[in-house]
């Protein structure tokens, strides 16, 4: 009796991951476009797919100056996936986060929602209930990894967003707008002020400098 037997033939199927994710895609664009014309989609399309393209192409350029080299390949490829890339697409501004426009209008970013519990970068990815005291919700410590590649992301996106009016303080003002109401653990948001601080004092190459000692130090170089 042979070992392999001849079975009847089955038919090749297209992987239903593959199926359920285009199918995704149709029926999430089919509703974006409902109510916007032609050439506005096509603009709002090509326009939002540059923008991710460049911020991501900056905060590669910024992690491997900092030696982080998989998180600069691999930061924010959620942002491809339908939930977040169709509510950008919908809401596209071209000079600030289309999510506070989805925000504005809903009182909450679906893509946004999405995007901070996919991608460790984030302070908000880091918050928990406290395991002591009255359990409020604290801001965990962030792997110090995750912390120069916020800092990488806040420069990116400040020079996207500000173009020609960008400079090395412009990622301070914008954490120091907020600062007072994040949750972020001591320890993050010391080493994130010290990354920001030395950038807009010192400029670029000191400030990548600290970066790739906190990294080399932290044994992810």
């Amino acid at each position: 009796m042979p070992l392999f037997q001849k079975g009847p033939r089955v038919k090749a199927s297209f992987p239903p991951l593959l199926v359920t994710w285009a199918a995704t895609w149709y029926n999430k664009a089919a509703l974006l476009t409902k109510n916007t014309t032609k050439e506005e989609g096509g603009l709002n399309w090509l326009g939002h797919l540059r923008t991710v393209n460049r911020h991501r192409r900056l905060v590669r350029r910024a992690c491997f100056q900092a030696g982080l080299y998989w998180q600069g390949l691999t930061h924010d490829l959620s942002k491809y996936s339908p939930v977040e890339f169709l509510v950008g697409v919908r809401y596209f501004q071209g000079d600030h986060s289309p999510n506070e426009a989805e925000r504005l209008e809903k009182g909450y970013s679906t893509a946004w929602l999405h995007h901070k519990g996919r991608n460790k970068h984030h302070l908000e990815y880091w918050i928990d209930y406290s395991p002591t005291g009255d359990h409020a919700l604290c801001g965990c410590r962030m792997p110090e990894r995750f912390v120069v590649e916020s800092f990488c992301d806040r420069v990116a996106a400040s020079k996207v967003y500000l173009g020609d009016r960008y400079t090395d303080a412009s990622a301070w003002e914008y954490y120091r707008r907020s600062q007072d109401h994040y949750l972020l653990h001591p320890e993050s948001r010391r080493l994130l002020e010290a990354l920001l601080l030395t950038l807009r004092d010192q400029g670029e190459e000191a400030a990548f400098r600290y970066a790739r000692e906190v990294v080399k130090k932290s044994g992810r170089l």
